[in-house]
Parts: structure tokens; C-alpha cells; sequence
């Protein structure tokens, strides 16, 4: 089941943990130039690209790309009333969490008539990509479209992949939370075509071009984005989803092993990882990891991601080394259950979104928690956080200076475009107090 990585009896250094920890084999650079090809059809052909591209990676043809505003009102009507019951909860729980994520603007008066202004900016148009594949991602309409609602993005386009068992269209239950929440522009698209009509626009579709991109999907989707990331922002290059989990022998086995399998249900690429101080505890989790395994839905996908060489039993000497291999993995999900929580969170650095306790597992995360579930994956946590309301926000410096502020800091102006050997800038200034 889970190959073993013993720690124990070492101290490697954070240059050492990065070539160690596990990861899932996919390269985004190898998906760039059929991504890149993939573009610039769109960016010649327009709609009739994304038809075609539809038809060649989807397995059918959209009757249109724009969905019909009928059809969202359609799908809305015909929800189940549990799950639009459930979406409505999310619903509320994101948007809560997402208000407290934007940032207050900040006077600053530096000296009578001297004030600088923090304020931060949405981004007028956004592209939401919400995925198909082995499954459907109505929580990720909510993720995506949450956020940039809070933030006060005004214009918000979706995308999802057309479904052939959907004669084209894409998922109901996607269409249907997109109209729940108000979204009317709509698109059947996926993939790279999809991320690069997002960024370029599509004149006869009446697609514009947005400003940022968010929204996971596959290694085609990341390397669009990466390509696209000088024409328009993106949220981060979110690949196979990934679990690190962090215990002791004071933890639950099976809730464990309930957690691992439920990230490796994503896909056979994700990464499920447990980091443990003691050796019996893991023998715990491998028995009921392999109860789990064997008797989940899709079985055959969980095996073939937890015998994967992304996926690990990761043995330490301790929980100071466990956060130290929890910092250099960068986990998407990082779960803490050990009898002391606050001492081990208070070593994390790095991670997407942090689950702490037995009763926080990561599939709470994913529908109800009010956190977002758009994280960062593949070790990018190390530098990149999840999409939140900040997301869609530019913070903005608004400058106000009356003459008697400027006329105190000119000597400081003058001295340094002097230094810098642009005395134009100076001039700029002293011309205000020549006349």
C-alpha cells in the first residue's frame, strides 16, 4: 500500500526535505507547447476552434459555446431541492468567510499634509474554470464565484467542460449553481482552449478578455495558465489535489486512513501522505487504509494514487521533524491530529489550508467549512495561497500631499535624483516652487 520513508535517525536539511519529499509525476513544461498550439487556434479561429477542440478532447460538439440563458434558468428549476439546499448552506458559509478576507483601507499621515491612502481595487472582469473530468465540481461554482462577488468583481464569466452524456452541455448541476448565484455568462469550454479565450477574448462569441483567470483543472489547464500569466493574472497552476497529515499515536487510524482515501478519490495522480512519530500508529493506519481501499467506490483509482510515488508513509523522529517535512512538502491540505495541536501548528510555514483536530478532515473543507476549497497543489503552498476575496483585489497606494508636505521632502527628492543621475525628477518638484 503506502511505500515507507523513514526519517528517523536523521536531521536533513530544508535542501534535503525538498529532494525527498513525494511527488506525483506530471510536467507542466512538457504540456506547454501542445497548450501554446492548443491558444493560439482559439486566438485565430475563435468559436469554431473551441467547437472543434470540444468535439477532438471532450467527445462532442456544444450546439453553441454561449449557454443559452433558458437553459441555466432550466437547470435551476430542475435541481434536486437537497443538493440546492446544501449549495445555498455552502453558499453562505463561503461568503462570511470570504468578507473577512478583505482588507480595510489605511490612512497614513506621514506629516500635516503628507497622507497616504491604502485602498484595494477589484478587478473589473474575471474567468472562473470549473472542471469536468471523473467527476463534478458544483462546490467549485461556489469557490470560484463566491470570493470575486465579495471582492466586488463586476463582470464574471464561467467555464466548464461540454459533456457528451449532456448532448453537449455542460453539467446541469453546474449550470444550475451558476444561476442560483446569479452568473449569466456561461460557457461550454474547457481545458487550455478555454483558459486562453479567457485571456485573449472571443470576438464572435462576444467574449472579452478578462484580468484574472482562477480555477483548478489539469496539466493542460496549468500549462495554459502559465502561458497566459503576462496577458492576464492567474490564481496558480493547481494540479493533482494532495493530503499530508500530520500524527501521533494519540490519533484516530481509521479517521486517518478515511482522510487519505478521500483526497486519492480525486485522482489517480493525487497524493496522499501521512507523517507519523510512531511506528505502531502507522501499522494502524495501513490496516484500515487497506479496509478503506478496498471497499470505496472507486477503488481501482484510490489504489492505483496511494501505491503512487507521490504518496508516502513518512516516519520522524519526532513532531518538530514532522513539521519540518510538512514545511518542504507544502501541502494543499494539511491535517494536524496530535495531542498537542497549538505547539505543532505554531512550526507550520507552509500549507493551502490547515485542518486541525480529529474533526476537521480535509472533505469538510471541501464542501462545508466556509473555507475555499481552490488551493494551491504540487508544493506551489510554499509560495502561493488559496483563492480567496484578496484574490480579486489590487492593492492601490493613493498619494495626497498639499505644497507645504512637498516643499518639506524636495531637498530628499533633489538629493536622491541627483545620486541617481536623473535630475529631471528633481526639476519636477523645484519647478512647483519657482514661480
Amino acid at each position: 500500500m503506502l511505500r515507507t520513508l523513514d526519517l528517523r535517525g536523521s536531521r536533513p536539511s530544508p535542501a534535503e526535505l525538498l529532494a525527498l519529499v513525494p511527488r506525483a509525476e506530471t510536467d507542466v513544461t512538457a504540456a506547454l507547447a501542445p497548450a501554446g498550439r492548443i491558444i493560439d487556434e482559439v486566438r485565430e479561429h475563435g468559436g469554431s476552434a473551441l467547437l472543434d477542440q470540444a468535439e477532438r478532447f471532450d467527445g462532442v460538439r456544444p450546439a453553441a459555446i454561449r449557454v443559452p440563458a433558458d437553459e441555466l434558468r432550466a437547470a435551476l428549476e430542475a435541481l434536486d431541492p437537497a443538493v440546492r439546499e446544501a449549495v445555498e448552506s455552502t453558499i453562505a458559509r463561503v461568503r462570511a468567510a470570504s468578507a473577512a478576507q478583505i482588507p480595510a483601507p489605511v490612512t497614513t499621515v506621514l506629516a500635516p499634509g503628507a497622507v497616504i491612502e491604502q485602498r484595494w481595487q477589484p478587478v473589473e472582469r474575471v474567468g472562473l474554470y470549473v472542471p469536468g473530468g471523473k467527476a463534478v465540481y458544483p462546490s467549485s461554482v461556489v469557490m470560484n464565484v463566491v470570493p470575486a462577488q465579495v471582492a466586488g468583481v463586476r463582470s464574471i464569466a464561467l467555464a466548464s467542460p461540454p459533456q457528451a452524456d449532456h448532448d453537449g452541455r455542460i453539467h446541469p448541476t453546474i449550470a444550475a449553481v451558476a444561476a442560483l448565484l446569479g452568473v449569466d455568462e456561461v460557457y461550454a469550454m474547457g481545458g487550455a482552449g478555454a483558459i486562453g479565450a479567457f485571456a485573449y477574448g472571443v470576438p464572435d462569441l462576444g467574449l472579452l478578455p478578462v484580468q484574472r483567470v482562477t480555477g483548478p483543472g489539469n496539466v493542460f489547464v496549468a500549462a495554459a495558465k502559465r502561458l497566459v500569466a503576462g496577458v492576464t493574472g492567474i490564481d496558480a497552476e493547481a494540479g493533482p489535489t494532495d493530503i499530508l497529515v500530520i500524527a501521533d499515536a494519540s490519533a484516530d487510524a481509521d479517521f486517518v486512513a478515511a482522510d487519505l482515501v478521500s483526497q486519492a478519490e480525486h485522482d489517480e495522480l493525487a497524493a496522499s501522505v501521512l507523517v507519523t512519530d510512531s511506528a505502531e500508529f502507522a501499522d494502524a493506519v495501513r490496516v484500515r487504509l487497506e479496509a478503506r481501499v478496498a471497499a470505496t467506490k472507486h477503488s481501482a483509482r484510490v489504489r492505483t494514487a496511494v501505491e503512487g510515488p507521490q504518496s508516502a508513509l513518512v516516519l520522524v523522529d519526532d513532531l518538530e521533524q514532522a513539521a519540518a517535512f510538512a514545511n518542504a512538502f507544502g501541502a494543499e491540505h494539511l491535517e494536524i491530529q496530535v495531542a498537542d495541536v497549538d505547539a505543532t501548528l505554531a512550526r507550520i510555514e507552509n500549507a493551502g489550508a490547515i485542518f486541525v483536530g480529529p474533526h476537521s478532515p480535509v472533505s469538510l473543507g471541501d464542501y462545508a467549512a466556509g473555507s475555499n476549497h481552490v488551493l494551491p497543489t504540487g508544493g506551489t503552498a510554499r509560495h502561493v495561497s488559496g483563492l480567496s476575496a484578496a484574490t480579486f483585489l489590487r492593492p492601490q497606494q493613493v498619494v495626497r500631499y498639499d505644497e507645504a508636505a512637498l516643499r518639506e521632502v524636495a531637498p530628499v527628492i533633489a538629493t536622491l535624483s541627483t545620486e541617481e543621475d536623473l535630475p529631471a525628477h528633481g526639476e519636477a518638484v523645484t519647478a512647483r516652487f519657482e514661480r
